[in-house]
């Protein structure tokens, strides 16, 4: 006996319930032309992840459900077909001064045209960037459905999410007679993340002994981005099948019942490199933010150094060529290599370049600010007045033309404050803003090795990689001047932003205390800069993103 099952990995939009319940609806139908009498579809795939407030407006959960009735109605007349679909359900009734919830994120199971089952997520995650315990309650029951022809019928248990990294739901489900655990998950990337939920789903087979199938979301949404990757275990935890990273799937898998046992087969992507997979998380987080949000291009400053390079090969890569301007925009600070590396990788990715001197506006600034700074030396003021003469610029001919300014900031700079308000952070999307600069240079490399778009085999001049880093605002400036090496400071900022680590044990494991101590100051000083930068993608467990939720007015140290 074989039930043929396909996950339906696909890219929603939030909010789009009308095209999402579309995508959902075409993929049953070619499935179903292809034998397959089980649907999976990942979490709130009717509405999109995340949402957010969108949950609270009870219009929005009103249009949800009538996008599940259209697609059980749509798919009426397919015999035996079985689909699961997420989606929010219920409400919030309101007093004066208190909303009673009873919303839930949920899954329905669909079967020729009717509701014949419905589950309620149990365990709701609220850490990293998940806020699910705003929006919902916990459900409290078990959901095992019969899916399949009568000859070749299966007892389906339905996980949502987080309910798989907890022992009890599983349990509970094999207990209520469950055969094959399938979960369906919205859960977003970052570096590491799909080993340890192919690890996590391993524990989870073992333990409660049947087989999984996980059915994950694809594609990115505002800073997340969700990598697919949906995979099949067996119940000694082996992989019986793994769809492919970063693009849409339907990966079909075998249900074949050997004696009284469940045995899947499906076929398996091999595992890639963690560079590979983080290429391809920029690249569809940038993709998907300009597409879906109906950008026709994107524009950026090329200043020759390795930041605006790498984030000019991942918006072509992106994009395409055609959808990508640069400008250049030298100060008498610039140095002559900074203008032919720059020329010379516009030209090989084949973008439009053009350059723009901001000499004219410096000197009209500082001619308009001489009696104020009459005396008084150079210092920051006239480097942040050339960054922000770059921002007005790029976002003139943003407004002119349409495109939106892709930003070129790192992670280590935004930690430690070493970029400009209303300078180089002006602009829309933040492509590279979750990377540390060592990683910033790992991923040039690998990118100058690797061509995966087929835009360029080697599109960064190998002198923007080697040359020391600089923001060119002064004389022979470069980043050390005022900044631990990278590699310290970068070690720092994991020990403490992403991993919580004190002052005192990043000093105890071997870090100087005036590096570490300048290190933490500038990022707890640099709170306010950080608000005001533009949204970007989030690729580390912990970004200054919803990730990172400290108090601007703070005088904690430790």
């Amino acid at each position: 006996m074989t039930l043929k099952l396909c996950v339906a990995q696909l890219n929603f939009v939030v909010g789009d319930l009308t095209g999402n319940a579309q995508r959902i609806i075409d993929a049953a139908r070619s499935a179903y032309a292809d034998g397959v009498r089980l649907l999976l579809t990942p979490e709130l795939s009717i509405c999109g992840y995340a949402a957010e407030d969108l949950f609270l407006r009870p219009a929005f959960i009103a249009a949800c459900d009538d996008a599940v009735k259209t697609v059980a109605s749509e798919l009426a007349g397919l015999k035996d077909m079985t689909v699961v679909l997420g989606h929010p359900t219920g409400g919030d009734r309101r007093t004066r001064s208190v909303a009673v919830q009873n919303r839930h994120n949920a899954a329905s199971v669909l079967c020729e045209g009717a509701v014949v089952a419905c589950y309620a997520k149990r365990e709701l995650p609220n850490y990293q960037v998940f806020d699910e315990r705003r929006y919902f309650m916990p459900g409290q029951g078990v959901c095992v459905f019969a899916a399949g022809p009568v000859d070749s019928r299966v007892k389906v248990g339905l996980l949502i999410c987080e309910d798989a990294w907890f022992e009890e739901p599983a349990r509970l489900t094999r207990q209520a007679g469950a055969e094959l655990l399938v979960v369906i998950n919205a859960s977003p990337f970052h570096i590491g993340k799909a080993d340890e939920r192919e690890q996590m789903m391993r524990d989870r087979v073992k333990a409660c002994g049947l087989p999984l199938v996980y059915a994950h979301l694809v594609g990115g949404q505002d800073e997340v981005v969700f990598e697919g990757r949906s995979f099949a275990l067996n119940v000694d935890g082996t992989v019986a099948g793994r769809a492919p990273s970063f693009m849409e799937s339907q990966l079909a898998v075998d249900v074949n019942r050997e004696q009284t046992a469940i045995h899947l087969v499906s076929t398996v992507v091999p595992e890639r490199s963690a560079e590979a997979d983080l290429w391809d998380a920029l690249v569809m987080g940038v993709r998907d933010y300009i597409g879906k949000n109906g950008f026709p291009s994107v524009l950026l400053g090329l200043s020759g150094g390795i930041d605006s390079a790498l984030v000019l090969v991942v918006a072509v890569d992106a994009l395409g060529k055609d959808r990508v301007r640069t400008v250049m925009m030298p100060s008498p600070y610039t140095a002559d290599i900074s203008w032919i590396d720059a020329r010379e990788m516009a030209g090989r990715l084949g973008v439009r370049y053009d350059e723009i001197s901001i000499e004219p506006e410096f000197l009209a600034f500082n001619r308009s600010l001489a009696a104020e700074f009459k005396n008084l030396s150079e210092d920051t003021t006239e480097e942040n007045i050339q960054a922000r003469i770059r921002g007005t610029l790029l976002m003139a001919l943003s407004n002119k033309f349409g495109s939106i300014v892709l930003t070129t900031g790192n992670k280590s700079e935004m930690a430690t404050g070493y970029c400009t308000l209303y300078g180089d952070m002006a602009g829309g999307f933040a492509v590279i803003k979750d990377l540390a600069k060592t990683t910033v240079y790992r991923l040039a490399r690998w990118r100058n090795a690797n061509n995966p778009y087929g835009t360029h085999p080697d599109p960064i001049p190998q002198r923007i990689i080697t040359r020391a880093p600089s923001a060119e605002l002064r004389p022979d400036q470069t980043d050390q001047d005022s900044l631990p090496a990278y590699e310290v400071l970068d070690a720092i900022l994991e020990r403490y932003m992403e991993n919580d680590e004190s002052i005192e044990d990043i000093i105890a494991a071997g870090f100087a205390r005036a590096d570490v101590e300048k290190v933490t100051r500038l990022i707890k000083i640099n709170e306010y800069k950080r608000r005001q930068s533009p949204v970007g993608i989030r690729v580390t467990h912990r970004s200054f993103g919803k990730d990172w939720r400290y108090p601007i007015t703070n005088r904690f140290r430790a």
